[in-house]
């Protein structure tokens, strides 16, 4: 899918990785549409790409119909917003859950389901997941991000073949941990078991490479992060006693600390 003057619709865009993702898609000379929920941080990113911006909490079902009504141009869907979920599921209140399958998954799902319509009877266009390597390794103080992150996935890989031979691709993109910018950035904490990262410019590059490559899944993460994360999705039993083992009890207190204000 050719990126340059197409109609790109970018969520999550206030974070420090959609401003990476938007700053490669100004680049790729998009047209650019950027939403998030916070205006007056939206209105200044928009402003330095010179972007369209569309204020939308995703969490809202009608703001999220709003938002397709309102990009109903779009040719390339970026879902990137996202929760960090993080934490004992039951120290969670129903309403928390709800906010983090709706933003994280239910979002995505809707964007998709609104705008792929008239991407199909064009004949063009793309929509790029961003999920998270988290979408194929399950860890202990993430099983609700692992839930939204799982299913993004699925989705992802089934919409594909649903759309195929319309023009439409679809593509899930999976980042380890990002330093730098975004949540996992954002609590301060190192990664477990000594795990590289990668950084936001990367996270960008992947975007970018699965829209105009057509990828079916990117995973932007290191050679030991991907090759770990493969077999913990077959034998997720064995990763679950690795893991166990791996000493990361400390990093993983302080990143719920760190994250609980977000849910």
């Amino acid at each position: 899918m050719r990126i340059t003057g197409s109609t790109v619709l970018l969520t999550g865009v206030t974070g420090g990785i959609g401003r990476a993702i938007a700053g490669e898609l100004a680049r790729k000379g998009a047209r650019l549409v950027l939403t998030g929920r916070r205006a007056d941080a939206l209105e200044r990113t928009a402003a330095e790409f010179d972007a369209r911006a569309v204020v939308a909490d995703l969490a809202d079902p009608d703001q999220v119909d709003h938002l397709a009504d309102a990009c109903a141009d779009t040719d390339i869907l970026i879902a990137n917003a996202a929760l960090p979920s993080s934490g004992d599921l039951l120290d969670y209140t129903p309403e928390q859950i709800d906010r983090a399958l709706a933003v994280n998954l239910r979002a995505p799902i809707m964007l998709s389901r609104l705008l792929a319509p008239r991407m199909a009877a064009t004949g063009r266009g793309h929509i790029a997941l961003v999920g998270s390597i988290s979408g194929k390794a399950a860890t202990r103080s993430s099983s609700l991000y692992n839930a939204t992150k799982f299913g993004l996935r699925g989705f992802a890989l089934g919409f594909r073949q649903d759309l195929h031979g319309t023009g439409v691709g679809v593509s899930v993109i999976q980042p380890g941990f990002v330093r730098d910018a975004g949540m996992f950035a954002a609590t301060g904490a190192k990664p477990p078991g000594g795990m590289r990262t990668v950084s936001p410019g990367q996270v960008a590059a992947g975007v970018i490479r699965a829209v105009e490559r057509d990828r079916c899944e990117v995973n932007v993460a290191p050679l030991e992060m991907r090759a770990l994360s493969a077999i913990a999705g077959q034998f997720p039993g064995f990763a679950e006693r690795v893991q166990r083992r791996a000493g990361a009890e400390p990093t993983l207190r302080q990143i719920v600390d760190a994250q609980r204000g977000k849910r």
